[in-house]
């Protein structure tokens, strides 16, 4: 798999969490279905400010969502935004599902850096 980081904008600055590190912090959080409807990311601007997608990295995310496990839980933060898993809820929506399985922090985890954006990151 692909290093991955979820970010947030903070007053600090851009915080950082590694996503193997989430995922290993959620491993006993218990599972639940989560209606899809409760996601809303799914409704929010996907593409920064001054971004502009290709058609080649439309494709590229497209066989990221084709490639998606459903096996796997995503990961919601304290406030339920989604950590890890968007491409499972993409697939999870065109597949016509309601629900997903999903794992959610009760407090979330300290993040890995601060103030460094994803250019600034190991990958």
């Amino acid at each position: 798999m692909r290093k991955q980081y979820y970010f947030r904008p903070s007053n600090q600055g851009l915080l950082a969490w590694d996503v193997d590190r989430l995922i290993e912090l959620s491993r006993n959080l218990p599972r639940k279905q989560v209606p899809l409807v409760q996601i809303r990311e799914l409704d929010e601007v996907w593409f920064g400010k001054g971004e502009h997608p290709t058609w080649r990295a439309m494709i590229a995310h497209v066989q990221l969502i084709q490639d998606a496990n459903l096996r796997f839980p995503i990961i919601l933060s304290s406030d339920g935004s989604v950590m890890d898993g968007m491409h499972r809820v993409w697939k999870a929506l065109l597949e016509g599902r309601d629900v997903i399985e999903a794992v959610r922090f009760e407090h979330d985890p300290e993040p890995d850096h601060v103030g460094r954006g994803p250019d600034d990151l190991p990958y």
